[in-house]
């Protein structure tokens, strides 16, 4: 081995999850052409990757958000209760908020875009084995439009931030147009709370009836 070459146990190990083989590939042969870190595993769904994970210790696993079995996040929750020392960046198309927000409590350390990542994948890679967070610069730029408009809806109705986190959770549910007994299932409750929460929160922004309720929810639904 040159004197100058790295012994192979202190190159970073990389997992890569992903069930679409081609685009897994591509982002195999980004990172080896690279040659700052290795690959150590891929697979092509979540509970593989899990026992993976478990298995080889990575010390950055990229994962894809959506994949048969368990999800990216379930996996990064799995991986925190067993108190794994594994760094996570998460690919997903989801640039709302609240899907970025769940990624960051959950213990993401990189949020990329699958837009971005043939040009983000290892600046990514090297900001999280550094203990850095790394965001797409898009999500980054679209976060602080976001908060201008989300400043502009609570002034136009400052009884939004009276509403509790289960009313918030319900009128999230109803901007992507779902109805009462689909929220109620969801939320493992009955059809009857739902409509009275819905009644409560009527009350509270000033609104008559629960179509202007969901007229309000769906034209604002990036912001809820």
């Amino acid at each position: 081995m040159p004197e100058s070459a790295l012994p192979v146990e202190t190159i970073p190990g990389v997992l890569i999850a992903d069930d679409h083989p081609i685009f897994r590939e591509g982002l195999v042969r980004a990172i080896e052409r690279d040659g700052t870190f290795r690959i150590i595993a891929q697979c092509g769904d979540g509970g593989e990757a899990l026992r993976l994970i478990r298995e080889l210790r990575p010390d950055v696993a990229v994962l894809d958000i959506a994949m048969p079995v368990l999800s990216g996040l379930d996996i990064v929750k799995s991986a925190s209760r067993d108190k794994l020392t594994t760094a996570f960046i998460v690919l997903t198309m989801y640039n709302e908020e609240r899907y970025f927000n769940e990624a960051m409590d959950a213990g993401v350390r990189g949020y990329v875009l699958k837009d971005s990542v043939a040009t983000e994948l290892i600046a990514s890679l090297r900001a999280v084995a550094a203990g850095e967070y790394y965001i797409s610069p898009t999500i980054s730029t679209q976060l602080i439009d976001r908060n201008t408009k989300l400043k502009s809806l609570s002034q136009m109705l400052p009884a939004l931030g009276s509403l509790t986190p289960t009313e918030r959770r319900i009128l999230r549910l109803l901007s992507l147009n779902k109805t009462s007994r689909e929220i109620a299932g969801e939320l493992s409750v009955s059809v009857r709370t739902i409509e009275n929460h819905r009644t409560h929160i009527c009350a509270k922004l000033g609104l008559k009836g629960h179509n202007q309720l969901l007229l309000l929810a769906i034209r604002h639904r990036s912001l809820l």
